[in-house]
């Protein structure tokens, strides 16, 4: 089961939670946010996956911040077509070939609160590498709040997702259930439950999680 930490944005903090070996840390690229990045990533190791999130942006700005940046993963957290996917991969397939980038994940964020039509997925699946499964709330993520994993049951594709929204220590005896079923949970994507100010993880808390969930 891998980990993503969310909404990294202090640098010395972004040193500490890398040194915890999370799978993927995500970076907020969304001024609207109160996890809003800027400035400096500094080194983390090369097995971390530096995941850019991005709401409704112009493709231009999403590329020249994945180069700056050299992102892993780019995570949609908007309203994003299909057909912007497809441009999307297309230059980062040139910037690949052109050296600028490595391969980029894509991963497609989807908020869900009581119900949710599992039908609006299928056009998706052909162009993202993951589903990411978020609270609908006010917010765009980082509402501390979980949905309705009972929802999930109706989960019937084989592209395998994120789960996220509220998750926190106090969580960890429900995810470790719904890990029991066959859905193909790809990793835990945690955020706000972990903080003590916006943007800012306890690395006290981010450890008993790792340790309760042998993460």
């Amino acid at each position: 089961m891998k980990l993503k930490v969310c909404g990294m944005k202090y640098v010395e903090n972004i040193r500490e939670v890398a040194a915890l070996n999370p799978d993927y840390l995500g970076f907020i690229f969304y001024d609207r946010s109160k996890r809003n990045f800027e400035g400096i990533i500094p080194e983390i190791p090369k097995g971390i996956k530096k995941t850019g999130v991005f709401v409704n942006e112009y493709l231009e700005i999403v590329l020249s911040l994945a180069e700056a940046y050299k992102l892993n993963a780019l995570q949609l957290h908007g309203d994003e077509s299909v057909a912007y996917i497809k441009e999307l991969k297309d230059h980062l397939e040139r910037s690949r070939q052109e050296k600028r980038l490595q391969k980029v994940e894509i991963i497609k964020v989807f908020g869900i609160k009581d119900t949710f039509d599992f039908s609006v997925l299928k056009p998706y699946e052909e162009v993202v590498d993951y589903f990411l499964f978020d609270t609908k709330g006010k917010e765009r993520g980082g509402n501390g709040v979980t949905f309705d994993w009972t929802v999930l049951k109706d989960y019937n594709s084989t592209k395998p997702f994120f789960l996220s929204g509220g998750i926190g220590l106090n969580e960890a005896a429900s995810v470790k259930e719904i890990l029991k079923t066959d859905l193909p949970i790809y990793a835990l994507d945690v955020n706000s439950k972990f903080e003590t100010k916006p943007g800012l993880k306890s690395i006290k808390d981010l450890q008993k999680f790792k340790k309760d969930l042998s993460l």
